[in-house]
């Protein structure tokens, strides 16, 4: 790992202190006074590791110091303490370089979850509701916000499509490696002679737009009303209340039919559509930026096989990073941290990697 200069610590600390100081001025401005507060809650883990390390680079050099004793005894004592120092060393440079990682500026956003039943018809349709359960278990562990933007049943159970609104702190950072095919190989309950079928889902993981990251001209829009029609009672389909709103430059099409209020499905088919129009624009930003060059965990790639639910043999295999666990009733019912961890854990040593290579 590439040694972090000193000259980089002694900025970090000082640029807190800096903050710290401003943050006392006498006729702050409130809206200033917000910005910095921003700024310094940032600033303040990176300084607190930059601190720890300056520290045992201190030490271990007063302990060289000590080495050239003429006392035997302090000589071993300090060869003890240098060892002692110098196996702590590594974790603290990884802990500020991982801090010094350059954030995803999403990562603190809420997230649009959108789920489709992919091959297997029915089965996959089941297979569906069984990760758009898993993902609402899993925000209710987390004490995260989870609204149900539109879904499509069929006529077995399950959904042919479902999306789903997901809020509360660090939704994105956590959800954005769920992106790809979920397959699933179990006895499907139709199955009278007891075959392993294999099916699967997609999952997209997509960043919430907000209204100023995304200005939407009217004059791109077509918007067509008509009556609602599949689930949802003789009351929604009295009304031309269902919503579909084509981006005409892009062609994106969002349709919105699940409320009964006409602008209330308006709404949401916004929320939907600027959702992705503003992930488009991420693609091509971090596309321009990494060039041909993408990463093993969270590329989003949709076409790619991540993970493998084996109901017969009770395991999860998640194929980026090739870790099973045979502890599958307990992921279908939220637990997913040891999963989204060990992803998180192999995209920091992936993007530290591409650090040292620079």
């Amino acid at each position: 790992m590439t040694r972090i200069p000193a000259e980089r610590i002694a900025a970090i600390e000082a640029r807190k202190e800096e903050l710290q100081q401003a943050m006392s001025a006498p006729d702050l401005a409130p809206d200033q006074f917000v910005q910095l507060s921003k700024d310094y809650a940032e600033i303040l883990p990176v300084a607190e590791a930059a601190a720890e390390l300056r520290r045992l680079r201190g030490e271990l050099e007063a302990i060289d110091a000590m080495l050239a004793d003429p006392n035997p005894d302090m000589r071993e004592m300090a060869q003890e303490e240098k060892a002692s120092l110098e196996a702590l060393l590594p974790e603290a440079e990884r802990g500020l370089a991982l801090k010094l990682l350059p954030r995803d500026a999403a990562d603190d956003r809420a997230a649009m979850l959108e789920i489709r039943a992919g091959t297997g018809g029915d089965e996959a349709a089941l297979f569906a509701g069984d990760l758009l359960r898993m993902y609402q278990r899993y925000a209710e562990t987390k004490s995260w916000r989870f609204e149900m933007i539109s879904a499509s049943q069929s006529e077995v159970g399950g959904f042919k499509e479902a999306i789903a609104s997901v809020s509360g702190q660090g939704v994105f950072a956590r959800l954005k490696f769920e992106s790809g095919v979920h397959r699933v190989q179990r006895v499907p309950v139709t199955e009278s002679g007891g075959r392993i079928h294999t099916s699967a889902a997609t999952v997209a993981v997509l960043p919430e737009a907000e209204e100023v990251d995304v200005q939407i001209n009217d004059a791109d829009l077509r918007i067509d009303v008509y009556r609602s029609s599949g689930p949802g009672g003789q009351s929604v389909n009295t009304t031309d209340s269902a919503v579909r709103i084509t981006h005409i430059p892009t062609g994106l099409v969002v349709i919105q039919q699940d409320e009964k209020s006409q602008h209330k499905n308006k709404a949401k088919a916004l929320k939907v559509l600027r959702t992705r129009l503003y992930e488009m624009e991420r693609e091509r930003l971090a596309s321009e930026r990494a060039g041909t060059r993408k990463s093993m965990v969270g590329s989003g790639d949709r076409s790619e096989r991540i993970r493998t639910y084996n109901f017969p043999q009770g395991r999860v295999t998640d194929h980026r990073i090739n870790l099973t666990l045979h502890r599958l009733p307990e992921i279908l019912e939220g637990q997913l941290d040891e999963l989204i961890d060990a992803l998180v854990s192999e995209d920091e040593a992936e993007r530290l990697a591409s650090l040292d290579e620079q």
